[in-house]
């Protein structure tokens, strides 16, 4: 009898999108369409000598790791009962392989249809007719690329939505999606460009397979599906992505993966990281240790984490205050980076947010000192990070532990409009520190305490985070004159 226990629900990986015939083909030839693909990347010891570290596959970590297994068997995908902890994929490109004895690609909706069996016959593997095991069924969507709009159609397509596999599923984890379609030369692919399906990405023809109804962007989950449950994991690296001989690289500009620009995918509301990824190939996001960490805390953790900034002082250099108090205008923007690192990572980060791969976020001074006069009821603070941790992983006592690589600069000033340099010195921050931060779950909620590695060793307890009306914050301040607050949301996740 199959025990389902969470969080420990059957994986379905959705692969992503196959341009050409060839390509098509080339996947329907592997049985687990990508993510089986590892990686190997080298670094450096204290000695100089070169290590390398080999990261080798989301499938494989997950059977070593948590005891996963595959779905098939003696060459056949298996047809009796299955364990719970089993991983499979939706292989919606068979139907258009001559091979398979189809020669049509599905459309989305089509695709989006056939996981919705594939859901069913995973429930009927497991669950047969136990009614405990049907009760408590669910199952996780895990997907790369255009295999992450697949997904959203099965919540959010009218026709599939209200299903009961719909309905089972419990999280939805997205490597590199473009949630919010592609944009080729700064303009969205054309809606009548029906090559090799690439008006998949268009927004209207998106807004209509998730069936979206006019203004509502299409990064929504509509209501459809809680987002706080779907995950997203965005590439920053465009340079090492090879498709295309370099020239969706190109084509997609520096604040990308290579194919899906930053800032498109994602979805509202939902949590989200960032990592020093291409969109696939060798530097790939799927075959990453960054996105098996992120996968694997967001699946199976207990501790989900956000944090943000509220900035109360932002100080100008001398010269462009002089210039201020003369009354001339002066305009500037704020650069906020996060990088989040769990105890004991060696080799990989959580989320990396910086200016160096076009991920920090960018904020206008009157958005976060004067709201009004820029049109908003409240400030809008950077929101710096999501991430969740894992107690089973604690090897020592109940606490967790992390570190913030935390850095506050501003962009190029503004002088009556006119662009100041003369005085002006690269690499220049606000606040730049590196904290360390440990959360102990006790009988009020959370204990949380903090180091500031630039200043003491990282192994030390640390001094309790203050604490107002408004939740737990860690108070930041340089001498240049920055003053503001980290705040900290934690809770229990499942």
């Amino acid at each position: 009898m199959a025990v389902i226990n969470a969080p420990f629900y059957p994986i379905i990986y959705v692969r992503g999108y196959a341009m050409r015939s060839s390509d098509i083909q080339a996947t329907t030839a592997t049985p687990y369409m990508g993510f089986n693909a590892g990686s190997t990347r080298l670094r450096q010891r204290w000695d100089g000598d070169i290590d390398k570290h080999y990261f080798e596959s989301p499938l494989i970590r997950l059977f070593k790791d948590y005891g996963y297994q595959d779905a098939y068997a003696d060459g056949q995908q298996r047809i009796g009962r299955v364990d719970p902890k089993t991983i499979f994929i939706h292989r919606y490109y068979d139907a258009a392989d001559p091979d398979f004895g189809g020669d049509q690609v599905p459309s989305i909706e089509q695709a989006a249809a056939d996981l919705r069996d594939r859901i069913a016959e995973v429930r009927n593997l497991i669950s047969a007719e136990d009614a405990d095991a049907l009760k408590r069924f669910r199952v996780y969507l895990v997907a790369h690329s255009m295999g992450g709009l697949i997904c959203r159609t099965l919540l959010q397509n009218e026709q599939l939505r209200d299903t009961p596999e719909a309905k089972q599923v419990d999280k939805v984890f997205t490597y590199a999606t473009p949630h919010n379609g592609i944009e080729i030369a700064g303009l969205n692919v054309p809606g009548l460009f029906g090559l090799w399906d690439i008006n998949n990405f268009n927004r209207k023809r998106m807004a209509k397979y998730l069936s979206l109804g006019r203004g509502t962007r299409v990064c929504s989950l509509d209501g459809q599906f809680d987002p706080k449950r779907f995950f997203c994991l965005i590439g920053t690296n465009h340079r090492d992505y090879d498709a295309a001989a370099g020239v969706s690289r190109k084509l997609a500009g520096p604040m990308s993966d290579g194919l899906v620009r930053i800032k498109d995918a994602v979805v509202e509301n939902a949590p989200r990281a960032f990592v020093h990824r291409t969109h696939g190939g060798n530097f790939g996001i799927v075959n990453s240790e960054e996105g098996y960490q992120n996968l694997t805390r967001f699946l199976f953790g207990d501790i989900r984490v956000d944090g943000l900034i509220e900035t109360q002082q932002l100080p100008l250099p001398p010269s462009i205050q002089a210039k201020m108090d003369e009354g001339h205008r002066i305009r500037a923007g704020y650069y906020f980076e996060a990088t989040v690192a769990p105890r004991g990572a060696m080799s990989y980060t959580l989320s990396e947010r910086t200016k160096g791969t076009f991920s920090a976020v960018l904020r206008q001074y009157d958005e976060l000192m004067l709201p009004e006069k820029a049109g908003l009821d409240a400030p809008r603070w950077p929101h710096l990070f999501s991430c969740f941790l894992d107690t089973a992983r604690i090897t020592r006592g109940k606490t967790v532990v992390f570190s913030l690589d935390l850095a506050v600069s501003a962009t190029e000033y503004e002088i009556d409009g006119n662009l100041f340099t003369r005085r002006r010195i690269p690499g220049e921050f606000l606040y730049r520190d590196t904290l360390c931060i440990r959360a102990t779950r006790n009988d009020q909620g959370w204990r949380i305490r903090y180091n500031r590695m630039d200043e003491h060793w990282a192994e030390k307890l640390g001094i309790d985070a203050e604490q107002d009306a408004q939740g737990v914050w860690i108070p930041l301040s340089s001498k240049k004159g920055f003053r503001g607050k980290l705040r900290l949301d934690i809770s229990a996740w499942a």
